[in-house]
């Protein structure tokens, strides 16, 4: 009965259920034809030590986050290797808003899990390794939608449009990590 509703709530909806959804408001997960996508695997070598590249992915976590990241990301909940955090992702002239829990394990990998957004199931990694000139990070992970086919083809939009936010946020890391090392010598 529930998925009845669900989908007649979406069919009824139409246009505004699509936005909630786009936005991240809106969660539907009924788990009924549920559809599974690799994301990546996808690596970069950064020219900077492992330490410094996990530092800087996880200190706007574990730490204050800076201000610069206040329109990106928000921290909800802090432990010790563990966050509950809201990610602000600008697609489309809209931004769409994820929640995740992200797991830090120092300093070989860093693990994301979806609790709400545009699809139902995401979890994916950063693996950090040690090169001989510097490090390999390795983002992996996977996408899972309802719904069968129509499912699939809204897992690939969301797909894209997450591999070219990873991607970006990737060049940013990079960029500082590769600065900091610079400094560091």
């Amino acid at each position: 009965m529930r998925r009845v509703f669900v989908l007649l709530a979406l069919a009824v909806g139409g246009r505004r259920a699509y936005r909630l959804l786009a936005a991240g408001a809106l969660t539907v997960d009924v788990d009924a034809g549920r559809r599974i996508r690799p994301l990546g695997p996808r690596s970069w070598d950064i020219r900077a030590d492992r330490e410094t590249v996990f530092d800087v992915i996880a200190n706007p976590y574990l730490q204050r986050t800076p201000h610069a990241l206040r329109d990106k990301l928000a921290v909800w909940e802090r432990g010790s290797d563990m966050v509950l955090a809201a990610h602000f992702t600008a697609i489309e002239s809209r931004v769409t808003t994820t929640v995740e829990t992200v797991r830090f394990d120092r300093p070989t990998r860093i693990d994301f899990r979806l609790v709400r957004g545009p699809v139902p199931h995401v979890t994916e990694s950063f693996l950090l390794e040690e090169t001989g000139t510097g490090t390999q990070l390795t983002w992996v992970g996977e996408l899972g939608t309802d719904f069968w086919a129509v499912g699939a083809w809204w897992g690939e939009r969301v797909a894209h449009a997450w591999d070219k936010a990873v991607r970006s946020s990737i060049a940013a890391i990079a960029s500082e990590a590769e600065r900091r090392a610079a400094h560091a010598h």
